[in-house]
């Protein structure tokens, strides 16, 4: 009789352990309340300038609620008015009820998102509080601010590809890709004209965070096996940080061609790379006439230069070469948007 009412007091002890842990566990509201954006208000003009570019554009909100304590993100979010946040530009993310960003910082959010220095612009401001990926995310309503930008050089966001082709220095600033859309989505170029092709993506000039791909599979994965350029040529290498993927297109293997070349218009002088710098380049020697940069022995990839500023256009002009003699040429892919080329009679 002692060991059956043991027994069952043990069983009891079970039971309501086990309830408690079934009481413990978090269940999410069917109808979460959402961010609510306290400051700025709605109709808050803000005119940056250089000279204050210390001081900070604060947003306080309250945090959203899903019925039990959450660990959840906030990211101030930025669009044009009417545009009903189709194309969001984040500002800046925090995990506590309030967000801060410096004016320099915020100056170049509005001029990466396309706005004009010293003019005014009205743009919406929403929160958006994230808990993550199974969990759909809640977003205050949005206030409408007047803006105000000054004139500076646009800096966009970078993260740096180290590899092989150049020596695998996360630290070179010459080989990394830029976000031009500030919307942690990056694109550039590598070149692979030999060795393994192998490269990683790092968010920094360093190895503290990269990223590889374990499976082969277009996912890239922390701290994940190396990257794999196959094939001899230029590729352009889209990262995606937010789906944490990446595409690598078809390489292109670039040279000259034209009258003023070795091998006229009938076949390409091949460039070379030049590791250090990051560039495509040849040293040569060029006629009086005209030539071209065009891959892989084909026209369907070329560039001229229509306006003759040293700025390449797919399928442009003819680049005239006025005066016979040994050049340096130089073919460029590390601005964002633009590839540019340098001649240099030596």
């Amino acid at each position: 009789m002692k060991e059956y009412a043991q027994y069952m007091t043990l069983m009891l002890s079970m039971v309501i352990a086990w309830s408690c842990t079934e009481e413990l566990d978090p269940v999410i509201s069917s109808d979460p309340a959402a961010p609510v954006l306290m400051s700025p208000q709605s109709g808050t003009s803000v005119i940056l300038t250089a000279e204050d570019e210390l001081e900070e554009l604060v947003f306080e909100y309250e945090q959203a609620d899903y019925g039990f304590s959450a660990a959840t993100t906030y990211m101030v979010q930025m669009d044009f008015v009417g545009n009903d946040f189709s194309e969001p530009s984040d500002v800046i993310s925090s995990t506590s009820n309030k967000a801060m960003i410096s004016y320099a910082d915020f100056n170049q959010k509005l001029l990466a998102k396309g706005l004009v220095p010293m003019e005014e612009m009205m743009v919406e401001m929403r929160i958006k509080a994230t808990i993550n990926e199974n969990v759909a995310d809640e977003f205050s309503e949005t206030i409408t601010m007047s803006v105000t930008p000054y004139e500076v050089a646009l800096e966009y966001p970078r993260i740096y590809i180290p590899g092989d082709y150049q020596g695998w220095n996360p630290a070179n600033e010459n080989t990394i890709i830029y976000s031009v859309k500030s919307d942690n989505v990056y694109e550039g170029f590598i070149h692979v004209l030999g060795g393994s092709g192998e490269f990683k993506v790092n968010e920094m000039p360093n190895w503290d965070v990269n990223y590889g791909d374990d499976g082969a599979d277009g996912t890239l994965d922390a701290g994940g096996a190396n990257l794999k350029a196959t094939g001899i040529g230029t590729f352009k290498l889209t990262v995606d940080l937010n789906a944490k993927t990446y595409t690598l297109g078809a390489p292109l293997y670039w040279g000259i061609i034209g009258d003023a070349t070795a091998g006229g218009w009938d076949s390409s002088t091949p460039l070379e790379f030049n590791a250090d710098e990051n560039i495509l380049m040849l040293t040569t020697d060029l006629t009086v006439g005209a030539m071209k940069f065009r891959a892989n022995d084909a026209w369907d990839n070329n560039y001229g230069d229509d306006e003759v500023d040293g700025v390449l256009e797919a399928g442009g002009s003819d680049i005239a070469i006025s005066e016979a003699g040994n050049y340096t040429i130089t073919m460029d892919f590390k601005v964002p948007g633009k590839v540019s080329y340098t001649l240099v009679k030596n």
